[in-house]
């Protein structure tokens, strides 16, 4: 299992230290699904992504849009068993448990940075 550290450059805050890598087909595929919740710290960074979905999951997450140059372009709250929307500027989503956002101050224009851990 590949595990990142994804930092909001723009805010010098931590999204997370213990983020998993889904970069295959079959890693997308899964996402989050058979997580019974998501801790502090931890999180899913799915790419390429345009699109995530809650169906199938028993908790809400966060969804960070991010473009070609790690930039957040869409913050997307995900209910279980929605749909999330479709951002086509997307390359990467990243999801987070609830309240990452708030509490590292993330908006739409800051620059994410992942780092192998």
């Amino acid at each position: 299992m590949v595990l990142f550290t994804v930092n909001n450059v723009s805010k010098n805050t931590c999204l997370g230290t213990k983020i998993r890598l889904a970069d295959t087909f079959l890693l997308r595929l899964r996402g989050l699904l058979g997580t019974g919740k998501l801790d502090g710290g931890e999180g899913l960074l799915l790419r390429p992504c345009q699109m995530v979905h809650g169906f199938g999951m028993r908790f809400a997450i966060e969804a960070v849009y991010l473009d070609r140059d790690g930039r957040v372009i869409k913050i997307h709250k995900l209910k279980p068993g929605r749909g999330g929307p479709f951002v086509r500027r997307a390359v990467q989503v990243l999801e987070l448990p609830l309240g990452t956002v708030s509490d590292s101050a993330t908006e739409i224009g800051d620059l994410v940075q992942s780092t192998r851990t």
